[in-house]
């Protein structure tokens, strides 16, 4: 049976439904002569699917990384990928294993501030994992790749020396201890390099006391480096210099016991000689203290 006849609310209803259909069909209506205009592709790019952001999957973004890193040795491109699996599947495994090979892509790149902030990131995040003590040998490699030469200030030497120290303290038994040791000698004579560049300059000032301050950090805190031998020739010359016959003999003596056929030895050998005295060591000295601590004295 058909109704012949609305109710007053149901008439209204119906012509509120009816005003939002004209009104629909009105801007659909409108739309098609203003498409020349690029509202109709302002209306295309409204209905139709955001791809913008699509994830894709971890296992894809990480092996494509690795194949940028070792296939392509693009280190950047790789970095790129590294990093986006971080950022589309923050919690996952391979995450943790993306923030690790970032540091490395990072490290490959030069780029190595980036390497320590992720590197550092990684150790935050996973201190128990086994990858941990490469994540810190990155950190230590990076500042060790920018140690600047002797005439510089060495602060870079000084992180490299701290990160390296961390590699040995944290992981002993881990592979990368043996190099961080390595590398901690390398950057220890740097910074004993750079006292005696001081001194040296010193010395030709003939600011003598100035000069035995530079040498006497070698002596003390750098003796297995390489320059520890024409430190102790130069401490026999400064205090020669200034009269203080006693130090110049332990200084040439000491030379003399740790490297007798160093050529740094006869010229303090002869020196102390000219003076009228020979090497002597006096084992209250600081000079013969510091290499007892060693077993080099």
């Amino acid at each position: 049976m058909m109704v012949e006849s609305l109710s007053s609310v149901e008439r209204s209803f119906a012509n509120r439904v009816g005003r939002h259909l004209l009104l629909v069909a009105g801007l659909v209506v409108l739309a098609a002569p203003l498409g020349g205009c690029g509202t109709g592709a302002l209306w295309d790019k409204f209905l139709a699917k955001d791809e913008t952001f699509v994830d894709e999957p971890a296992d894809k973004l990480y092996n494509e990384g690795l194949y940028m890193l070792n296939q392509k040795h693009d280190a950047r491109s790789a970095m790129k990928k590294f990093e986006e699996v971080d950022r589309q599947h923050p919690y996952s495994d391979w995450a943790r294993k993306s923030l690790l090979m970032s540091a490395y892509a990072s490290y490959e790149a030069g780029n190595y501030d980036e390497c320590i902030s992720s590197a550092n990131r990684y150790i935050s995040l996973h201190p128990g994992s086994a990858d941990a003590a490469y994540a810190q040998y990155l950190i230590a490699a990076s500042n060790f790749d920018q140690i600047p030469d002797v005439t510089r200030d060495q602060g870079r030497t000084e992180k490299a020396i701290a990160a390296l120290e961390e590699v040995v303290r944290k992981y002993p038994t881990s592979e990368y201890a043996n190099a961080a040791k390595k590398k901690m000698e390398v950057a220890r004579d740097q910074l004993a390099g750079r006292e005696m560049n001081v001194g040296r300059y010193y010395m030709e000032r003939r600011d003598y006391t100035a000069a035995i301050n530079r040498f006497k950090v070698v002596v003390t805190r750098y003796q297995t480096t390489r320059h520890v031998e024409e430190a102790l020739a130069r401490l026999t010359e400064a205090y020669m210099a200034i009269g203080i016959v006693g130090e110049a003999q332990t200084a040439a003596a000491v030379l003399g016991h740790n490297f007798p056929d160093s050529r740094w030895y006869k010229d303090a050998y002869n020196l102390v000689k000219s003076g009228g005295v020979e090497p002597s060591e006096n084992q209250g000295s600081y000079i013969s203290k510091a290499f007892r601590k060693l077993g080099l004295g």
